[in-house]
């Protein structure tokens, strides 16, 4: 008999980055008895140990929790959810399971960047918000203060406000007697057709693909033929369980209820992000509205170390694309570094996570060329071209209007810092917004920024200028048309395609001179000299020259005549210079990456 839908409650967990989502999760599932205290460790649910080590939530975790309030037993289905803004889309996919969100905010930071994002976000998916201060056993909490600073901020009324300890459990009771009564159930129909959404998966060698999803109408059971109605490919149901928070099988998921499902899905393609599953006898007629597709803003190119490794990179890019779906690739070739893959990434914690998982996953050792955002040019044409690789750039006589990627970026910073982050923002051809008053002391700045000033060390910049202080949220907000201009970098004449880097005007001499110092620091000295060369288009605007290995060939010259010499160094002179019309230049694994590794700095 399938569980009533009016004992469910969805919610998920969300604030910003450190404020304790993961602690909390671990102590909803202690005082609840889904784990015991044996089991009890500090990230449960962040087993992956990249998220361990960084103390950070990568991905989203469902588990369903039974907790028996005034004598009736409640399934209680918790999505936890990552805080930083790179993994906002993993956010995203969360909300749209649930009917319920917790918002938590630090007592002793208050209100920062990612909570007021993640607000909106649930407001604007029309979640009921319980809010929650978290840390509140801390010396440093700031109750009464942070209350007014949610309700001024967010318009979420102070008496609301719940009081809860990760740490030590205090406030808990209450938060779980909150969501049982201020959550609404699941509004589903238990006798119509099957439709459930799927929020997750992930690939398992032995069963292929499993997929996690959350039952919206009807009831899913094994050995039931399903239908995935994106690519209305047909499965048999082998297997579903629920996350508790191990996976543990069950024979049936109703309404409401989270899970997962194995139905011997083979092929990785086959399954999307946000499809619906529905009954292949009696289906659906209308799929569930999904997801928006995740727009990449960081592109980098990936090259496996050995070229032997190119297929093995393949396999490890289409398993981790399965279980990110916000993340994409596709191949492309390079002279300098061979086959590889063009990689997008919703931001540079994003990639640097990505590149980790695949080198530790799949025991690969890789090759990431420099970071660049998508540009958008026109050409005399009139074509509108869309350019994620510098070296697909047309050359500047075909190009009638170049256009960059701007974003909206609100900082919330300490209002002593506001001098320091609006001259950051100048220096990076920032437009001024706005400034409001959180608290007389707390501020959010809001600017409108090129996405390819930020991507480097913007975020970097931001701590250390407010003292760890600061935070920043953004969105991509459009394109707008700049002098901008490919850097070319040529070795003896040669362009090295992956060193193309797009630059504003301004800037395009110190960066071009900074590259080519740095790899003349790199490259080893030939037989013959070699000119390295910043250009735009045909235009050189640095250079810097490695001197040739010279041999002394008037060591045996003991006095007699200086045109015997002469002879000899004109005849050494001329054999430099056919070497140099023939000699091709090697530039070593280790002057790649060091210059790559550079980015803006």
């Amino acid at each position: 008999m399938p569980l009533d839908p009016k004992f469910i409650r969805n919610f998920s967990i969300i604030a910003h980055i450190d404020h304790g989502k993961s602690t909390l999760a671990d102590q909803l599932l202690l005082q609840s008895g889904a784990i015991t205290p044996r089991e009890f460790r500090e990230q449960i649910l962040d087993d992956m140990d990249l998220e361990r080590e960084r103390g950070i939530t990568i991905k989203a975790r469902a588990v369903a929790i039974n907790y028996t309030l005034d004598g009736q037993t409640y399934e209680l289905n918790l999505i936890d959810t990552p805080g930083h803004v790179d993994f906002h889309y993993e956010v995203s996919r969360s909300l749209a399971a649930c009917e319920g969100a917790i918002l938590l905010v630090d007592a002793t930071q208050g209100v920062q960047a990612q909570t007021v994002a993640n607000a909106y976000a649930a407001i604007a998916g029309d979640l009921t918000i319980i809010p929650a201060l978290n840390k509140i056993d801390m010396q440093a909490a700031r109750p009464e203060e942070i209350k007014d600073e949610i309700e001024h901020t967010l318009g979420l009324a102070r008496e609301e406000v719940l009081a809860v300890s990760g740490k030590t459990g205090q406030g808990v009771p209450e938060l779980f007697r909150a969501i049982i009564e201020r959550i609404p159930p699941p509004s589903g129909k238990i006798h119509a057709p099957l439709r459930a959404l799927i929020f997750d998966s992930r690939f398992d060698d032995y069963q292929g693909v499993i997929v996690y999803c959350r039952v919206v109408d009807g009831t899913i059971r094994v050995g039931q033929k399903i239908r995935l109605m994106a690519g209305g490919t047909e499965y048999e149901v082998t297997g579903l369980g629920r996350f508790r928070p191990r996976e543990v099988p069950c024979e049936e998921l109703s309404v409401g209820q989270v899970g997962y499902v194995i139905a011997n899905i083979k092929r990785l393609a086959d399954v999307r992000i946000g499809d619906t599953i529905t009954d292949a006898a009696r289906s659906a007629v209308q799929p569930l509205p999904g997801y928006q597709e995740p727009r990449p803003v960081v592109f980098c190119g990936l090259f496996p170390a050995t070229h032997n490794q190119f297929d093995d990179l393949r396999t490890a890019l289409q398993k981790l694309s399965l279980n990110d779906a916000s993340f994409t690739f596709e191949p492309e070739t390079s002279d300098a570094l061979g086959f590889g893959f063009r990689c997008g990434f919703l931001g540079m914690l994003h990639m640097e996570v990505i590149q980790q998982r695949l080198e530790r996953e799949s025991d690969l050792a890789l090759v990431q060329t420099a970071p660049n955002v998508t540009y958008e040019i026109v050409t005399r044409k009139g074509q509108t071209l869309h350019i994620s690789n510098p070296t697909r750039i047309p050359d500047a006589g075909e190009i009638e209007e170049f256009r960059e990627p701007f974003a909206r970026v609100q900082f919330i910073i300490p209002s002593e810092s506001i001098g320091a982050i609006m001259q950051l923002c100048e220096d990076r051809r920032g437009v001024y917004q706005k400034t409001e008053y959180i608290t007389p002391s707390r501020v959010i700045l809001t600017y409108e920024l090129p996405l390819a000033e930020m991507i480097y060390d913007l975020y970097d910049k931001l701590k250390s200028l407010t003292r760890g202080y600061g935070t920043m949220d953004y969105e991509v907000i459009g394109y707008r048309a700049g002098d901008l201009v490919r850097l070319d970098i040529l070795v003896a004449g040669e362009r090295v395609d992956a060193l193309s880097v797009v630059v504003h005007r301004e800037q395009a001499y110190r960066r071009g001179s900074k590259l080519v110092k740095k790899l003349r620091g790199e490259i080893e000295r030939h037989q013959f000299e070699i000119a390295i060369q910043a250009a735009i288009g045909s235009k050189v605007i640095a250079r810097e020259t490695i001197s040739a290995l010279r041999k002394n060939v008037t060591a045996k010259c003991y006095g007699g005549d200086i045109t015997r010499k002469r002879k000899l160094l004109e005849k050494q002179k001329e054999g430099k210079k056919r070497m140099k019309q023939v000699g091709s230049v090697e530039i070593s694994q280790e002057a790649f990456l060091s210059v790559l590794d550079s980015g803006d700095d």
